[in-house]
């Protein structure tokens, strides 16, 4: 299996619903990286998994949206714990359907799966994995 992982960042504030999430009830701010990888079993005819260029600006367009933003007043997202875990799986279907809709270029038809992971700090992180 080949894969590429392209990098960027969010900065968001968001709080939490639930006694679990103790203070991160109250509003307060994050600044993830974000790592989207991309893969699948064979090389396209240019052999790469898939265009780094492309990959890096949709990645940062899906990000434009939830950048610099109160998730809490997100229409999206109303409803919805946005945890790291939510908010990896958000931004992975999010770059699914832009995969899809031919945003990635035409050798993107190949891939079979992304995995977006959320770093919170050098010592946490969640990811989400899905097929195409």
């Amino acid at each position: 299996m080949f894969s590429i992982t392209v990098r960027d960042h969010i900065m968001i504030a968001h709080s939490f619903r639930g006694e679990v999430f103790g203070p991160a009830q109250k509003l307060h701010g994050a600044t993830f990286v974000v790592d989207a990888t991309f893969r699948r079993p064979e090389l396209d005819a240019d052999n790469i998994v898939v265009d780094i260029g492309l990959a890096s600006g949709q990645l940062a367009e899906v990000l434009g949206e939830l950048n610099y933003r109160n998730l809490d007043d997100e229409p999206s997202l109303a409803g919805i714990n946005t945890s790291t875990e939510a908010l990896a799986q958000i931004i992975a279907d999010r770059l699914a359907d832009r995969v899809r809709a031919g945003s990635l270029g035409a050798g993107a038809r190949g891939l079979t799966g992304i995995t977006v992971t959320l770093h919170e700090s050098h010592i946490a992180w969640a990811s989400y994995e899905r097929t195409l």
